[in-house]
This record gives C-alpha cells, structure tokens and sequence, in this order.
C-alpha cells in the first residue's frame, strides 16, 4: 500500500472500502528472519521524540552555519550520522510561553498553554493520519517513558483532546503481536459496535435541532459533524483490523522496566519498541514523549546516580556539579540515539535502509530548562531520504515557527499540506 494524500471525500471513499482494500500488509524483506515482506516501494515513516527538559543548549547548538560546520559537543556523539542529520537552530513555537506547561504543546504549537480557558489543538500526528487514513494496524503508537501519563502527551485530537500515551513495552507487544482467541475478538467487534452505535444516536439527535441554530453555531455543529463520521470511519477501519491476523514474529515479548531509575534502559526499551513496531509495518507514525518531569534520582550510568530528581537537576542555577551531570546525561542521551540510527540503517528495505525512510525528529518544547525559556528550541532531525549534512540557522532572536519544518515532513510524507499550526512557510531545502 503506497502512502499518498486524498481530498476529504476520496479519503472516506478510500476508509470506506478498506476493509476489503488492504488485507494484512505484505512486507519487505529484512535483514533480521523476524519478518518477510515485499511491497513495491518501501512506506515513509515518522518517529517524533521529544524530552520535556531539553538539553544544555551550548553542548547542542553549534557556532558555525551551513555544510562546513563543526560537531558541537553533543553532535560529536552523532558523528557517524554526520551526513544523515541536520541541526537546526533559531527555531520555535510563536506565542507558546509558560515554562513547563509547553511540553504538551511541542507537536501543536497551540499558543499560551497557561492562559484562561486555554485549550489545545491537533497535534502533527494526528494531522497526518487525517489525510493518510488507516493503510496499517495502527494509524499511530504514542509512546512514553516515565509519562505521566493523565497529564502529558504529544499526541492531540482535533478538538485538544489528550490522547494517553503506552508506558508498557509488554502491552504494546501484545497489541502488535499476539493474537486474541475467537472470543475476544468478538468482544473487542461488540464493543466497537456499540461505539458506532451511540455515535449514530448522538448525530440523530443534534441533526433534529441544527436547523434553529445561527450560522456560527451551525458551522461549529458541521465541524463535529466530521469529526463524528471520521471517528464512525476509524471504528470501522479498526474493526476490519480485528479481524486480520496479525503479524508473527521470533521476537521474545519485553520485560516492562518498572523502576523509574533506569532512565536511559526504559528509554532504549522504548525506541526499540518503535523500530519493532516499523518493522512489522503495525503503523508508521510513532510519538515518544521522555519525561524528565516525572523521572526521580535515576541512573546516568552503572557507577553514577544523578545528583538530584531529573528536573531539579535540570534547574541547575549555574552549579557545576549539576551541571557536569547535566552534560553527562545529554550525552548518554545521544548515545541512545546514536544506536537507534545504526540499528535502523543496518535494516535492509527495498535498495536502501529503513533509515532512509524513516524521519525521526528529536526536540524540546524548552530552549533552557534552567529558566523556563521556549525559544531557539534544540531539534535534531535524522534520517528519511532528505538533503542533511547541515545546520540550518535561523534568527536567535526572532525565531522562524518549528511548524514550518513540521509542514515539510507533511509534504515528505506525500501529504499535500501547505500550512501546519503557526508555520508562514516551510522549510523545503531540505527535500531532495
């Protein structure tokens, strides 16, 4: 199945029929014997990480602009991708201000998170699932590390609904993998029915009254109108899936790492989850929101504990020994990223790597956790096919909107979008 865009009513059209459209997807083969698969030309994928403490932003950024740059401290942990990613700074959400209450607010760029009646909007996930419908199991995994998980999420509905992130390895496995009995996928389609059900009841119910409504008021029911028949169209998509066997695969099902501490393992258990879940093609779009937030004394490594809980740690006031630690752990932190990229380019798909077709970007809401600052955000973004190699720098100052590189992943993704949240533009010198 090739991912393209479709206009709203070729979409449904599309959702439609999926059922008998699109059977199990057939995948490429790889290198691994976990799974077999051929398709005509590999998917594009999306991987959207982001730690809600940022990083030391002098380690990360580097000084000099262009293909000739030098590795910045942390870069030099990357320096086998050098060629693969491109550094990005001077980049930012307009009017997205409030300190920690803009973690929620990285994939939307909805504006003033802590002002009355705030309310936030779609997140870029769900914006591309909108337009790509349902060609895999899942339209997207949101995953977490040390989430709180009634609090934070990348992941956001249309109408600025939290959708709540998976913090258990095992339980994502399950859902990929192993296959309910003929019972519970009976249940599962009951229950997916009755949703359907109460979703009919409720449009009945509001079409008896729309006609007295003014135009604003009746603009406003149209739009939850559509939302209604997209979510009635993913019940019924989600319902053909369940009747689909799933993928098999000689993997082992993950141990769940319970304990907090162990920051850095949970975090590659987690990217090891989102590689796995590309492989088997169960969906191609994964968010990963670390928190650090939530994350107490943990380990930095085997032979040093953090001085303080992650986000203390992070309010460094200067001290030297915070923020020592502080630079040790934004390292193992691109060490972690470091072997997810090997990892990916060592997979085999079609004439080219699976890192090649998947766009992983890694970010923050916070430019400086120390003092709460929201611009010149850190955003790192690897791999799928694009012209890297670069950092791209923009005014420090006066930042251009991160939703204008968020608009050319929807384009690299075959999306025909021209505008995402606050972006005035794009920023396509990046595609090939």
């Amino acid at each position: 199945m090739k991912i393209s865009s479709f206009t709203n009513t070729s979409r449904r059209q599309f959702l439609r029929g999926v059922g008998v459209a699109i059977g199990l997807p057939t995948l490429a083969q790889f290198a691994s014997p976990a799974f077999a698969r051929s398709v005509e030309k590999p998917p594009r994928r999306m991987l959207l990480i982001s730690n809600n403490l940022g990083v030391l932003p002098w380690h990360f950024f580097p000084k000099e602009s262009g293909r000739d740059y030098a590795l910045s401290p942390y870069l030099e942990e990357l320096r086998d991708y050098r060629e693969q990613f491109t550094v990005f700074s001077g980049l930012s959400h307009p009017a997205v201000v409030g300190g920690h209450s803009t973690e929620n607010c990285f994939l939307t760029a909805a504006k003033d998170p802590t002002g009355s009646g705030f309310r936030n909007t779609i997140s870029l996930d769900q914006f591309a699932v909108e337009h790509l419908g349902q060609p895999t199991r899942f339209t997207t995994l949101n995953l977490g590390v040390n989430i709180d998980k009634a609090n934070r999420s990348l992941s956001w509905t249309r109408d600025g609904v939290l959708l709540p992130t998976e913090d258990k390895p095992s339980e994502l496995f399950r859902r990929m993998f192993v296959q309910g009995s003929p019972d519970e996928v009976r249940r599962q389609l009951k229950r997916l029915e009755q949703h359907g059900s109460i979703l009919d009841t409720v449009s009945e119910d509001l079409h008896s009254f729309q006609s007295r409504l003014g135009r604003d008021d009746r603009n406003r029911l149209d739009q939850y109108f559509t939302s209604v028949r997209e979510l009635e169209e993913r019940l019924h998509v989600a319902g053909e899936w369940e009747q689909k066997p799933k993928p098999a695969t000689d993997r082992d099902a993950p141990e769940d790492i319970l304990d907090k501490a162990k920051f850095f393992e949970k975090f590659d258990l987690m990217l090891r989850m989102a590689q796995l879940a590309f492989e088997s093609d169960s969906t191609r779009i994964v968010t990963l929101m670390v928190d650090g937030f939530a994350t107490p004394v943990f380990e930095i490594s085997e032979e040093e504990r953090s001085l303080n809980g992650y986000h203390n740690l992070s309010h460094h006031g200067q001290a030297k020994d915070k923020i020592a630690q502080l630079e040790r752990v934004d390292r193992r932190q691109m060490q972690v990223l470091r072997d997810l990229f090997g990892r990916l380019s060592e997979k085999t798909e079609g004439e080219s790597n699976l890192l090649d077709h998947t766009m992983i970007l890694f970010g923050s809401n916070l430019g400086d956790a120390n003092v709460h600052n929201s611009t010149n955000l850190p955003i790192l973004l690897v791999g799928g096919g694009l012209k890297h190699g670069q950092h791209l720098a923009f005014d420090r100052d006066h930042n251009k909107p991160l939703s204008n590189l968020f608009v050319t992943l929807l384009q690299s993704a075959g999306i025909e979008a021209d505008a995402f949240a606050s972006s005035d533009g794009n920023l396509n010198e990046l595609l090939k």
